[in-house]
């Protein structure tokens, strides 16, 4: 029976989700396999791969065929390193403590390099962040600045309104004499 290890899909429309599986190759795609080797999200940054090392290695060994999608991901899991040095080993080739150690220091090289990437994302993240709340400060300053101006207008306005109301009601107002002293006798007896 052909073997073939590859993606299973699963999640909704325009989220996948994957399972990574070995399957008859007669098999439909999301149909019946062998054994569920892992999972892979690729809607993070960086995707979220978990994987049997061990059991993709066993089944590399009885002769399954990854995809290229499959091959791609084992590879950056270390399975196809783990499965080369296991035919190393059975070759005689090297011992089985000098493939290990050669995995592990491979495992190392590449979380440091996950690591980086996770650091150099965040800190990507930060960086936006950061400038947009420098850019809304100045907006906010500048905001503020235009409402004193506003403020120091209006109290402006206000004060030249009560000056200019003051200098009216200070101005002395010329009271009109009689133009004749007949007028000023008639408003005289007018009054007694």
């Amino acid at each position: 029976m052909p073997v073939k290890i590859r993606l299973q899909r699963h999640g909704k429309k325009g989220k996948p989700f994957y399972w990574i599986v070995a399957a008859d190759v007669r098999s439909k795609r999301d149909g019946k396999y062998l054994e569920k080797l892992g999972t892979y999200n690729p809607n993070v940054n960086p995707a979220q791969i978990d994987l049997d090392v061990d059991g993709a290695v066993t089944w590399l060994q009885n002769g399954a065929q990854p995809t290229d999608t499959a091959k791609a991901i084992l590879s950056y899991k270390g399975a196809m390193l783990k499965n080369h040095l296991v035919g190393g080993v059975r070759k005689g080739a090297i011992t089985e403590e000098q493939a290990e150690e050669k995995f592990q220091a491979w495992l190392a090289e590449k979380e440091a390099k996950v690591n980086a990437k996770k650091e150099g994302l965040a800190q990507a993240k930060a960086d936006v962040k950061a400038k947009a709340l420098e850019v809304e400060a100045k907006i906010n300053e500048d905001r503020a600045a235009a409402v004193k101006e506003a403020a120091d207008a209006a109290i402006k306005a206000e004060a030249d309104a009560k000056a200019a109301a003051a200098a009216e009601a200070a101005e002395p107002v010329e009271e009109k004499g009689p133009e004749s002293i007949d007028d000023a006798q008639a408003a005289a007896g007018e009054e007694a």
